[in-house]
């Protein structure tokens, strides 16, 4: 492209590539659509680019003009290795999706209808944010909340097709990155919404089980921290066989996300703890000792749950628990010696003079690793509490033959 000059009208004014399919906002300004798309719905914007005009109409209209000078200019600067672009496909219009949701309540027509709506979700953007704008948000919500009102009646779910309404409006709903309004929308039906994707997270169907965790973590992350305190104990249950079922890599990390959201709450890390959170989460850790994302997240809830006493319990009750938080110290992350350091400082100040977990402490090599972070470039609230734990219990641990004199004379008064 260096060697020609690209027509600056055939250029998109926010990427400043060549439009592969150019579109007219209602100011008059043409963009390419995927550009422009995600310049109001990524990014949450309501003006023009451009004018900076506030945008009280987002309907995009083809510039179907440009399109084909732009590919008869393609085709002629073929020679310079410049690709025609393709004639792309017209986004499906609201009126096209409202009667498949209309023929979808028809029992025949369902699974045909679903099929055809997750195959329109799949090409575009556009086509998502009509969706969404017809009410399938609420459609594929009704769909998947009766499923859960008849799975009590065992006949019926053996009648059920191979292919499941629900699963097929489970994978839907997930595809459409819904708005924060559809989001409120679906877990404000009564907690049925909510005891549906439970029930998912129990099924054989991993695809499922994996759909409703990403969904649900789309979900909280609109929530009140007040309404946190309402969800059952099952939820927090699942979550847990999800990671020790390790279904799948995204899975994992939108579960231990949810544990995240969750456990800031009380009453939520003594549940978490009483489902066995902390085992698996340790066993977790043990088995995927390079992954940093995974160690952060996992060592983050740990920390949570930690601040209770079940969590702490429990922790030190797995043999590998404060073997593995501690080496997690200085070899992953600032971040992750950050949360180990606080995982440790939870379970020194808590438990007293144990001589049992203090002697632990120093054969695993857990207050070798405190004072080295006092040596080390962390940040300096970790150290402020790797100092604290260390004059906890310096009676206990300064004079160790466990501690070399390295660590012994730059032990903290």
């Amino acid at each position: 492209m260096d060697e020609i000059q690209v027509p600056t009208y055939f250029l998109c004014p926010i990427s400043l590539e060549i439009m592969k399919d150019p579109v007219i906002l209602s100011t008059g300004i043409t963009y390419d659509r995927i550009c422009i798309e995600k310049w109001i719905l990524s990014r949450k914007n309501n003006t023009c680019p451009v004018t900076k005009q506030l945008l009280t109409d987002i309907e995009l209209t083809p510039n179907h003009t440009l399109r084909r000078l732009i590919q008869a200019w393609c085709t002629l600067n073929a020679s310079y290795g410049i690709q025609r672009i393709p004639t792309p496909r017209l986004p499906v219009s609201t009126s096209q999706i409202s009667k498949l949701l209309k023929d979808a309540k028809s029992p025949k027509l369902q699974i045909r209808c679903l099929k055809r709506l997750k195959s329109i979700a799949s090409e575009n953007e556009t086509n998502k944010r009509f969706m969404e704008a017809a009410g399938a948000s609420h459609f594929l919500a009704s769909v998947i909340i009766k499923a859960n009102r008849s799975a009590a009646d065992e006949v019926l779910e053996e009648e059920f097709e191979l292919t499941k309404p629900e699963d097929e409006a489970l994978s839907i709903l997930y595809q459409l990155q819904l708005s924060e309004t559809s989001l409120k929308f679906l877990i404000g039906q009564n907690g049925e919404f909510i005891e549906s994707m439970i029930r998912f997270m129990k099924s054989e169907n991993y695809e499922s089980r994996t759909y409703a965790v990403l969904l649900l973590k789309a979900i909280f992350s609109v929530v009140d921290q007040v309404e946190m305190i309402t969800f059952r104990g099952e939820l927090l249950k699942e979550l847990v066989h999800v990671l020790k079922d390790e279904i799948s890599p995204k899975a994992s990390k939108a579960a231990l996300q949810l544990l995240i959201n969750l456990c800031p709450v009380g009453r939520n890390r003594i549940k978490a703890s009483e489902a066995g959170a902390v085992q698996v989460i340790v066993d977790f850790l043990l088995s995927h000792p390079t992954d940093r994302r995974f160690s952060e997240m996992a060592l983050t809830v740990l920390d949570l749950l930690c601040q209770c006493a079940e969590g702490r319990s429990e922790l030190l009750k797995h043999g590998a628990g404060l073997s593995v938080v501690s080496k997690r110290i200085l070899r992953v992350s600032r971040f992750a010696s950050d949360r180990g350091v606080r995982i440790i400082h939870s379970i020194a100040k808590f438990s007293g003079s144990s001589s049992s977990v203090l002697q632990e402490m120093l054969q695993l090599g857990v207050v070798s690793n405190l004072c080295l972070v006092l040596q080390m470039d962390c940040g300096s609230k970790t150290k402020e509490k790797a100092t604290e734990i260390l004059k906890m219990h310096s009676r206990a641990w300064k004079n160790s033959p466990c501690l070399s004199i390295a660590f012994t004379s730059s032990y903290p008064a």
